[in-house]
């Protein structure tokens, strides 16, 4: 399997290249040549995480140096369960795939965890790979956890000034070499621009061997589906229909690995991805055309993205038209929703998963009840205490792997969001002790 950039210029590539370049050298985003259409049409839903994956990711890596390990770094990264719960009884036909489980309580830790296993095993003798995580909350606790203590590799996480948690800052800052913290005088945006600058500068890029950590990296984008793939094939086998999934997405990297593990044969039905305020992808549903711009700050701030980087990939997907709808929550109806459910059955959405439980309601009644529907509670509400806790009214007590994360101390850099300071970053790390 060969992978080729969204904008069609250059060679293909193999998926070990794909993740080590993190962006083609033309700007654009790797894509998989072609999607194997029958991979994962035989999912019974008995599988656990990492067999699904290996079943989704074997024929992209087929004939690499990574295909002998495949069967270890699934077993490695996807080794904490995503349960389906039903959140209110009365709503039988409501799912929530709880993906906060692991480590950092977030959906990204699984691919992070992949990504990162793989780089550490195609390390050399050239030095350590430099992953440059750009992340708007959720990102870079999972690329830190990940990441700490590995040899081959070494992290720097990106992170907006002021737009983030407090409990998300301080897992952002807190963890061991071979890991570091910027923390980015600007938006998410202005991160990921930093990040992209950093790559077109072919120099620095190759004296710091430079890979990313977001969603454009293929490696953090395709083992995702293997938790959505296993989920849906979970329910059909309970209810024999394909679910419906409701999928919070900023970046789109969630929502583009829903649509190609349907069109690898998952039993998925309608997708419908939930935003928040920032309108791009909303207004791209409506009218055709994509006009990125500025993001505004939100309480779902992990999805604060105005230019998602993955919508080259979404563009790019065949027969696109009428396979993705698009629901627009704002942060009064943000509120409601977390409130509502809460009043309703004791369930509690952080801000993120909530966008997905409001997409959920608004769905018309014959929609609503042709079939099950899934949406995708992408992290523990914890993480989002000071938001949630005023809106419920009482406290929210912290799984035991984010308790543990406030008994570590933080440390964090202050940077302009300009290339001169990441390049004086990247420079300080050549000293023989991370700081």
């Amino acid at each position: 399997m060969n992978f080729v950039s969204t904008r069609r210029a250059g060679a293909p590539v193999r998926f070990e290249d794909a993740i080590l370049a993190g962006t083609a050298q033309d700007g654009g985003l790797y894509v998989p040549e072609r999607l194997p259409d029958d991979t994962l049409s035989a999912l019974t839903g008995t599988e656990c995480i990492a067999q699904t994956a290996r079943i989704l990711l074997q024929p992209f890596v087929e004939g690499g140096p990574l295909a002998p390990a495949l069967d270890a770094l699934c077993d490695e990264a996807f080794d904490f369960d995503a349960p389906l719960v039903t959140p209110d009884p009365a709503r039988p036909g409501l799912v929530a795939l709880e993906l906060f489980h692991g480590p950092t309580g977030a959906f990204k830790d699984f691919g992070a965890r992949f990504l990162i296993a793989c780089l550490s095993r195609l390390a050399d003798q050239d030095g350590p790979r430099t992953v440059l995580a750009a992340t708007s909350g959720d990102t870079g606790g999972a690329v830190g956890s990940a990441t700490q203590g590995r040899a081959g590799v070494r992290a720097i996480i990106l992170f907006p000034k002021g737009r983030v948690s407090a409990f998300q800052r301080h897992q952002l800052t807190c963890w061991d070499a071979p890991v570091s913290a910027l923390e980015v005088e600007g938006d998410f945006d202005a991160c990921q621009a930093l990040v992209k600058a950093a790559f077109a500068d072919a120099g620095l890029a190759a004296r710091h061997r430079l890979t990313s950590a977001n969603s454009i990296n293929l490696a953090r984008l395709l083992p995702q589906g293997a938790h959505l793939a296993r989920a849906c094939a979970q329910v059909r086998s309970r209810t024999g229909i394909a679910p419906g999934l409701i999928i919070p997405t900023g970046n789109l990297g969630h929502g583009v690995a829903a649509l190609y593990a349907r069109a690898m044969g998952a039993s998925i039905g309608p997708v419908i991805l939930a935003t928040n305020a920032n309108a791009a992808l909303a207004d791209w549903a409506a009218t055709g055309t994509y006009r990125p711009r500025p993001s505004v700050a939100t309480l779902a701030n992990a999805m604060d993205v105005g230019a998602a980087n993955n919508f080259e990939r979404l563009a790019a997907l065949p027969g696109l038209s009428g396979s993705v709808s698009v629901e627009r929550v704002e942060d009064d109806a943000i509120r409601a929703r977390i409130i509502s459910d809460y009043i309703a059955s004791g369930y509690v959405w952080c801000p993120h998963s909530a966008t997905g439980a409001e997409a959920y309601a608004r769905l018309g009644a014959a929609e609503r009840n042709a079939r099950p529907w899934i949406v995708a509670a992408t992290a523990h509400p914890y993480k989002f205490a000071d938001i949630v806790e005023p809106l419920i009214g009482r406290a929210i007590a912290p799984p035991p792997a984010l308790e543990a994360v406030l008994s570590r101390p933080s440390r964090a850099i202050l940077a302009q969001a300009d290339l001169p300071a990441l390049t004086r970053h990247l420079a300080s790390l050549e000293e023989p002790v991370l700081s």
